[in-house]
């Protein structure tokens, strides 16, 4: 069940990428690449599951802060204004 589950969220990952690569809009891209931080957040759950390698959750949360810390960065950007205000 896990390895199924496992299939489905690497599809889902694959789907996000090429959103991020052929999104229309620089907004479609960043809602991608956050989905896909999630995604990969999700895969490493599921690995600590299965494998029970504990260090998976280590990764999953640095991962999981880079990501928001990315979509703020990018937020700001997108809106024209400095990283400071």
């Amino acid at each position: 069940m896990i390895g199924i589950l496992l299939y489905i969220l690497i599809g889902l990952s694959f789907l996000c990428f090429i959103r991020v690569l052929y999104g229309p809009t620089m907004a479609d891209r960043m809602v991608a690449i956050d989905i896909f931080g999630t995604l990969v957040v999700g895969i490493c759950a599921l690995l600590v599951i299965k494998t029970g390698r504990l260090f998976l959750i280590d990764v999953a949360i640095a991962w999981i802060i880079l990501s928001f810390i990315g979509t703020i960065a990018l937020a700001k950007y997108l809106t024209r204004k400095k990283l400071d205000e």
